[in-house]
């Protein structure tokens, strides 16, 4: 097994590892005891569910598989149902450690509102030795389809991170994201490895309680989803007064250049880094990051490959692209590249399945400098009346003109999504001015709000079944 950063937290003692919402502080000593007296309760490694809040039960609970080398599957505790029971029929637990009452079983063990509890599964797990850790992919909704991280995905990617940030012992991060996402799991573990603090809470950023929290802790950064900084423009966040913050960090989805462009000027203005950064489950967490340098001037940009990663542009035909300005797919190599997917309990004894070699899905391009643009998903593009049309790209155009929209459909027929009724025909209008499509090539249908993940990212399998 890879050396990881979980098995020597015991270096940093009495530091503060984590403050609850309540503002107790906790220390790593604290942490670990607890964490190794959950994991400790189970003889060997198998599988087992991790229901995650943003709470010290959670991660404890989390950290104590790792460093027991148990394999956890992190679960949303506001997962659906159906995909909660079909998750756990296809890969049939040993443990679930989640709040009381979330899941039957016979109580193992328990800690604060928590609970360990062995399921009535009595069979034996196959898993890969390098196996540490499993997340459901991206906007699943109905699917057991699960990434697989290993011990030396997590380690590269943490360090890598640690390294761009310059993260250390000092800093303070308070959680805005669920730790079952990739993202918000990236900052628990960035900051846990620096000897860091993370403050943690499940307060929306349209509450009181998250600023007030925030500005009685001292939190020194945050992360957001663009959904976040949507949000954040709307509370006005040019005007709040925050000198904790140091640094604010953007992932989880293409952030519309007008709006990197207002974030990144209002931290400026504030002495403030505003830093955009690209990545994917399937790499673990991070694959690019924007220097902060060059917020304002290459705003858009998802900047460069992360120290130790590699981006390369391929061309219809599987060439590589050398020219600036050439639209192609987007490909990363590096040693957080995770194993691949699970879709069944045999996948999880398969081994590396991508050998540090990711294919990104997204077309990008990248300047005379090497900065990288995306420009859309692979699959995001159709094809109206013989013309190729990117559907991020006209949803980008509508919501710099501040419509809260979606778009999507199929071949001749595009559909935007808008969620004010009043605005339907002026849609109509600006997309066909500002595109030359035919009008009869799209529709314009009102929603009520537009479906979303726990990460803030739009869900467009079921805004087409709505």
């Amino acid at each position: 097994m890879t050396f990881t950063f979980f098995n020597s937290l015991d270096q940093y003692g009495n530091k503060t590892a984590l403050i609850t919402n309540a503002g107790v502080e906790i220390s790593y000593h604290t942490l670990l005891s607890v964490a190794d007296k959950v994991a400790g309760t189970i003889e060997k490694r198998c599988l087992v569910f991790c229901v995650c809040n943003n709470n010290f039960e959670s991660v404890a609970g989390y950290i104590g598989f790792l460093r027991a080398q148990i394999v956890p599957i992190l679960i949303n505790p506001d997962i659906d149902t159906a995909l909660y029971t079909e998750l756990e029929r296809t890969y049939q637990p040993s443990y679930v450690w989640a709040p009381k009452n979330f899941a039957k079983g016979t109580l193992s063990y328990a800690y604060g509102n928590y609970e360990l509890n062995k399921t009535r599964y009595n069979i034996v797990h196959e898993l890969y030795d390098e196996l540490a850790l499993l997340l459901t992919t991206s906007g699943s909704t109905g699917s057991p389809k699960l990434v697989r991280q290993s011990y030396k995905n997590i380690e590269s990617n943490t360090n890598s991170i640690i390294e761009y940030l310059s993260i250390t012992e000092i800093d303070r991060a308070i959680t805005t994201l669920p730790l079952s996402y990739t993202y918000g799991l990236s900052i628990l573990h960035t900051h846990f490895a620096a000897g860091a603090t993370v403050i943690l809470t499940d307060a929306s950023l349209m509450s009181k309680s998250f600023w007030s929290l925030l500005k009685e802790q001292k939190a020194t950064t945050f992360g957001g989803v663009p959904y976040t900084y949507e949000m954040l423009k709307k509370l006005r966040f040019d005007r709040m007064d925050l000198p904790s913050l140091t640094y604010l960090t953007q992932a989880g989805g293409k952030l519309s250049k007008e709006l990197s462009l207002e974030f990144s000027e209002i931290c400026a203005k504030q002495e403030k880094k505003f830093i955009v950064m690209y990545g994917q489950s399937e790499a673990t967490a991070r694959m690019s990051y924007l220097p902060w340098e060059y917020a304002i001037i290459k705003a858009g940009s998802i900047g460069i490959a992360i120290p130790h990663g590699k981006f390369t542009l391929i061309d219809p035909n599987g060439e590589e692209i050398t020219t600036p300005h050439v639209t192609g797919e987007l490909e990363y190599e590096g040693d957080n590249v995770t194993l691949g997917y699970a879709e069944s309990i045999e996948d999880l004894a398969k081994g590396d399945e991508n050998y540090g070699v990711l294919q990104t899905g997204d077309m990008a391009e990248f300047d005379e400098e090497g900065f990288f643009y995306i420009v859309g998903r692979k699959k995001r593009f159709l094809k109206i009346f013989g013309n190729r049309v990117n559907l991020d790209e006209v949803e980008g155009l509508l919501k710099s003109k501040g419509y809260d929209c979606a778009v999507g459909g199929v071949d001749d027929h595009m559909k935007i999504f808008v969620t004010d009724k009043r605005q339907l025909e002026n849609v109509k209008h600006f997309v066909s001015g500002k595109t030359g499509l035919n009008p009869a090539a799209f529709t314009s249908v009102y929603i009520e709000s537009i479906p979303r993940n726990e990460s803030g990212k739009i869900l467009y399998a079921n805004l087409e079944e709505m």
